[in-house]
């Protein structure tokens, strides 16, 4: 059943869970994370990036992760991740995608609260929910850095207060020390930001972005602190490639293509069980 991040997030709240939010830029990677989040009974969050542009446009992702909403046992919100601007937000809403986030954290803090207050008029107008982001996250998407300064990226509990208050944004990325890609050193997360933030906004619903790899035990503190949403992807899409490698194994001779697509989903499904366990308040 297809539902907006707003009421995602109303969810959380009440049951001091966190959604989790999974990039879809095949099918594989969609089905995987639709089909652990339907075994559990837990909502879920479909997401789109523009950095997946060059395997998968913003429409097609929308039109199948749409399909696959309106089928689904279990609320699914489809959501655009990272707009980079306010056409692309565009674009997701005219294809149907029933949040956006807005992510100017690189500008300006005035910059990115002007742009992404008005972001919020036009989406709040059709119903459309808004994620935006403050403070800025390292990349490290290939394990290239080893050492960095988490202190640099914080978000301001003060400045989020202002923002939260003056944009109405429906959920806020906080950056405390998690970075998008792989983890090469052990992350340095100060959970006091989430604290702090947190009751500085009244409460808002916090995002973790750069979810993938941490331990279960951080994940469990951060959602305790406050975090409402989890971004997921680049550790379900390694667990993917590893179920192809386990596959080519398995048929030295050759590998027909759609059991490659299975062996992928089966083993994506498998690590998106594990972490939804987490998110939702369980174990293994």
């Amino acid at each position: 059943m297809l539902t907006n991040l707003k009421e995602l997030m109303r969810y959380a709240q009440e049951h001091s869970v966190a959604i989790g939010g999974f990039n879809g830029p095949t099918l594989e990677s969609a089905r995987a994370s639709l089909e652990a989040a339907q075994e559990l009974g837990m909502p879920l969050i479909l997401q789109h990036a523009p950095v997946h542009e060059p395997f998968i446009s913003l429409e097609l992702a929308g039109k199948i992760m749409l399909a696959l909403a309106e089928e689904a046992t279990v609320p699914v919100c489809v959501h655009l991740d990272h707009g980079d601007s306010a056409e692309t937000v565009m674009r997701a809403i005219r294809t149907g995608y029933t949040s956006v986030m807005y992510d100017a954290s690189g500008k300006p803090f005035e910059q990115n609260l002007s742009e992404t207050r008005e972001i919020v008029r036009l989406a709040h107008s059709v119903n459309v929910s808004v994620e935006a982001e403050l403070g800025n996250m390292p990349h490290n998407f290939r394990g290239e850095m080893t050492e960095y300064d988490p202190e640099a990226f914080y978000t301001v509990p003060q400045d989020a207060a202002r923002f939260a208050r003056e944009t109405g944004v429906d959920a806020l990325a906080i950056s405390f020390g998690t970075v998008h890609g792989v983890y090469k050193a052990k992350p340095k997360l100060n959970f006091d930001i989430i604290r702090q933030v947190r009751a500085q906004t009244g409460g808002l619903p916090l995002v973790m972005h750069g979810g993938s790899g941490l331990s279960d035990e951080d994940y469990r503190t951060a959602i305790a602190c406050g975090i409402r949403k989890i971004n997921y992807y680049t550790y379900e899409a390694l667990a993917g490639g590893r179920g192809i490698y386990d596959a080519v194994a398995q048929y030295p001779q050759g590998l027909y293509f759609h059991d490659a697509a299975m062996a992928a989903t089966k083993a994506m499904r498998e690590d998106v069980l594990r972490i939804l366990r987490i998110f939702g308040g369980g174990g293994q």
